[in-house]
């Protein structure tokens, strides 16, 4: 009776059986899931905007307005210095690579919440969906990083300067530090709100917070002299940031040592939000 059973089980296809280890990506799961990945991206994409008069050009406009209101608020009236970059190219720049993080914390935080009717019908790697999510945004990323391309080509030909070179290369590398920054975070609020919604309302304020202790509106060397410089230092979006206008612009710093520092802040973020997602994925359909 036995050895009958053993026969029939190893006549299965597959076998789903539950994680031991909580480090577990299965990433070769995830790689065999890889078309219903593309369609969750497509549904995320079509879902933002199903209804809408505008769609994706809602893309383009916020970029545009939040530019001027910075225009207007910081460059105006608080008469900010732009470290000799153009104003509108300085912000609109800030706002582009801002806008995929706040995306990707956003839409990934409420993984669990959302898709919960999903997860309790079908088996498929729960990690699909916030990696569905970060790449679903790098298409809004990536229309906003295209206007950012057609206003700096305007401004350069008002004032005859482009700038097209090897630090180009480094964009790409910034976005994923971005990507797997706000997965990171997305993922580590998406366990906790399982349990505590509060994280989920709290997250708005936070990212209004973070927002303005990030040098999206001012470049860092203008805290240079201010008593609080440290702890805008200590915010490892700062040196993406300023690394992406540097890039992009040729203008600015390279802050060699805050990428670094960034970057071992994303390594323990997205070490410590798997961790938690492969913990509360075992149990959190008894607590949604």
């Amino acid at each position: 009776m036995k050895k009958k059973q053993d026969n029939l089980k190893n006549n299965w296809d597959m076998i789903i059986s539950p994680k031991v280890k909580l480090f577990q990506l299965n990433l070769n799961e995830v790689w065999r899931y890889r078309d219903l990945l593309l369609l969750f991206v497509k549904r995320d994409f079509k879902a933002q905007y199903k209804q809408t008069i505008l769609g994706p050009l809602w893309h383009v406009i916020q970029p545009i307005f939040t530019t001027a209101v910075f225009l207007l608020l910081f460059g105006r009236i608080a008469n900010i210095p732009t470290d000799g970059i153009p104003p509108v190219l300085f912000y609109m720049s800030g706002i582009c690579i801002w806008n995929y993080f706040e995306s990707c914390l956003t839409a990934t935080s409420a993984t669990f919440v959302q898709n919960a009717s999903i997860f309790g019908k079908v088996y498929f790697p729960r990690l699909i969906l916030p990696l569905s999510t970060v790449s679903s945004n790098l298409i809004k990323f990536s229309i906003q990083f295209l206007l950012l391309i057609l206003v700096t080509g305007w401004v350069g030909v008002k004032t005859s300067h482009f700038h097209i070179g090897l630090s180009w290369l480094l964009i790409p590398v910034l976005v994923f530090m971005m990507a797997c920054l706000g997965l990171g975070l997305g993922i580590i609020i998406s366990s906790l709100t399982t349990k505590y919604r509060d994280f989920h309302l709290l997250l708005t304020f936070g990212v209004q917070l973070l927002l303005y202790t990030t040098p999206v509106a001012y470049p860092l060397s203008f805290l240079k002299d201010k008593p609080y410089a440290a702890w805008i230092a200590w915010n490892p979006l700062a040196p993406i940031v300023e690394s992406f206008r540097y890039a992009f612009l040729g203008s600015g710093e390279l802050y060699i040592t805050g990428l670094l520092y960034s970057a071992t802040c994303i390594t323990i973020i997205l070490f410590v939000g798997v961790l938690m997602f492969n913990k509360v994925e075992k149990t959190f359909m008894d607590t949604v």
